[in-house]
C-alpha cells in the first residue's frame, strides 16, 4: 500500500512538472483567440488551480528541496503571468477609448466588430469607434431573436443620438451548413443544391432564397449579409485539416456560369427587401488546400486564368449588383508574393479598382483567422487601409478589436496611413449602398420600437 501511495505521488509530481509550463503559457496568453473558451470561468478556474497548486506542494514540505522550490515558482507563474496579460490588454483599451475625436472619427468608421457585450460595443458606437457590428450565434444563444433585435435597436438610438451615421449591421447567412441565425432564422438549403435545376428555375429559386434572407435579416436589424459565396466549387477534397473553411460544401459549382446565375438571382432577391451582399472571398479560395482560419496559404494560379475562370462571377455580379465585395486571407502569388490578398494594394488598387474600376464597398474576411492574426496583424492593418480596402472586420473574438484598433491607432499617430486612401474610403461608405439601408433600417427599427 505505501509503494502505492508512494508511485501515486511521483506520478502527481510528473504531471505537475508536465502541466506548469502549459499553464504558464495558457495564463501568459489568456487573451490570444486560441484560448476563447478559457476566458471568463476558465481564466479564474486556471488561477485557482495554480493558487491551490501552490498551497498544497508548500503544506507537503516540497520547498525544502531545489526541485520543489523550482516546481513552486513555476506554479506561481501562472496568476503572474495572468496578471501582466490582462494589464496589458487594459492598457491597450484604455489608448483605444481614449483615442480623440477626430482619431475616432477617422478611423472608427472602417471597423466592424463581432461583440459579447452590449454595454462594451454600445461604448464603442457612442464614441464612434466602430462604423458596423457582426451579430451571430452567440448573440442570440439562450435569447429570443425578439432580444437580438431590441438590441440592434438601441445600438442605432445611440448613433443617431450622438449625431454620426447609423452602424452597418452584418451576419453569415449564406444558407446550407453556414446559417449563424438560422435557427430561430429560416434555415435555407446551400445555393449548391439549385444546381439540378433548370436555368429559369435555378434564378427563381435563389432570388426566392435571397428574399427570404432578406426579409427575416432586415426585420432585426441586420442590413448587410456576409454572402453568397462566390467561389468556384473545388475539383478534389481539401486536406484533413481544413476544419472550417469547407468551401467544398459551401461553393456553389465548378462552372462559372453556373455561379454567375445563381449568386446573382440570389443578390436580387436580397436587394429587394434593403440588404445588402457581400461576394466572397476574392481572390477565391476554392483553389487553396489551406484552412486560412489557421494558416497562410497561397494561390499560385496564373492571373489570365483566373480571369477566365474563378474572377468571371464576382465581375459578373459586382456589374448588376451594389454589392460589397469580401477579399480573403490567401496570397495572390502572381500578383503580390509578399503578403495575402486582404491587405495587398497591388490586388485591392491594381486589380479591384483600377483593373476592374470597382468603386464599391471592399472589406476584408475576418482578422482574428490565423492566417492574419498568428503573423503580423498590425502590419496588415496599416497596409489593408493603405490599399484602399474601406472595411476592416473582426468577427470571431470581438475582443481583438482593441488590438487592431491599437495597429491603426498606431500607424494614424506615426505618419503611416495614407490620409488620401482614408479619405477615398469614407467617401465610398458615405454615398455606397451600405449606409444607405443602414440608415433605412434603423428608421424601421426605431418606428417598430415606437409601435
Amino acid at each position: 500500500m505505501w509503494c502505492i501511495m508512494q508511485l501515486l505521488d511521483r506520478i502527481g509530481l510528473v504531471l505537475l512538472w508536465l502541466a506548469a509550463p502549459l499553464v504558464a503559457f495558457a495564463a501568459a496568453n489568456k487573451n490570444d483567440p486560441y484560448l476563447l473558451v478559457l476566458r471568463g470561468a476558465g481564466n479564474i478556474a486556471l488561477l485557482a488551480a495554480s493558487i491551490a497548486i501552490v498551497a498544497l506542494l508548500l503544506r507537503r514540505g516540497r520547498w525544502r528541496t531545489l526541485a520543489g522550490k523550482v516546481l513552486v515558482v513555476l506554479w506561481c507563474l501562472p496568476p503572474v503571468l495572468m496578471s501582466a496579460a490582462h494589464l496589458k490588454f487594459e492598457l491597450r483599451k484604455h489608448d483605444v477609448l481614449g483615442a480623440s475625436a477626430i482619431e475616432a472619427r477617422q478611423l472608427g468608421p472602417h471597423f466592424m466588430v463581432g461583440y459579447s457585450s452590449l454595454p462594451e460595443v454600445a461604448r464603442l458606437a457612442e464614441r464612434s469607434l466602430i462604423g458596423g457590428v457582426y451579430v451571430t450565434r452567440h448573440n442570440i444563444r439562450g435569447r429570443t431573436i425578439e432580444t437580438l433585435r431590441a438590441e440592434i435597436a438601441a445600438l442605432q438610438d445611440i448613433r443617431r443620438a450622438a449625431g454620426l451615421p447609423p452602424l452597418i449591421v452584418a451576419a453569415d447567412q449564406e444558407g446550407g451548413i453556414v446559417g449563424h441565425l438560422a435557427p430561430p432564422l429560416t434555415k435555407v438549403p446551400a445555393l449548391a443544391t439549385l444546381t439540378g435545376l433548370a436555368p429559369e428555375e435555378q434564378q427563381a429559386k435563389a432570388e426566392e432564397f435571397g428574399r427570404i434572407h432578406g426579409r427575416e435579416l432586415a426585420e432585426v436589424g441586420v442590413n448587410l449579409n456576409l454572402a453568397p459565396v462566390l467561389d468556384l466549387k473545388p475539383p478534389v477534397r481539401r486536406n484533413r485539416l481544413d476544419f472550417h473553411t469547407l468551401i467544398g460544401q459551401r461553393a456553389i459549382a465548378t462552372d462559372p456560369a453556373v455561379v454567375s446565375t445563381i449568386a446573382s438571382a440570389y443578390v436580387r432577391g436580397l436587394e429587394e427587401t434593403g440588404v445588402g451582399a457581400t461576394l466572397k472571398h476574392f481572390p477565391g479560395i476554392g483553389r487553396v488546400r489551406t484552412d486560412t482560419h489557421h494558416f497562410s496559404a497561397n494561390l499560385d494560379t496564373p492571373v489570365k486564368e483566373l480571369e477566365a475562370t474563378d474572377w468571371l462571377p464576382f465581375r459578373e455580379v459586382l456589374s448588376h449588383s451594389r454589392s460589397a465585395l469580401m477579399v480573403g486571407h490567401v496570397t495572390l502569388t502572381a500578383v503580390d508574393p509578399d503578403r495575402a490578398a486582404s491587405h495587398s494594394k497591388r490586388v485591392v488598387q491594381g486589380i479591384i479598382r483600377d483593373k476592374w474600376n470597382y468603386q464599391g464597398v471592399v472589406m476584408t474576411d475576418d482578422l482574428v483567422m490565423g492566417a492574419i492574426y498568428q503573423n503580423d496583424v498590425c502590419k496588415a492593418v496599416v497596409e489593408a487601409i493603405n490599399a484602399g480596402v474601406d472595411l476592416l472586420l473582426v468577427a470571431y473574438d470581438g475582443v481583438q478589436f482593441y488590438r487592431v484598433f491599437a495597429c491603426a491607432l498606431e500607424g494614424s499617430r506615426q505618419g503611416r496611413l495614407d490620409a488620401a486612401m482614408l479619405q477615398a474610403s469614407a467617401a465610398r461608405l458615405e454615398r455606397g449602398f451600405l449606409i444607405a439601408q443602414a440608415r433605412a433600417a434603423s428608421r424601421t427599427l426605431s418606428v417598430a420600437r415606437q409601435n
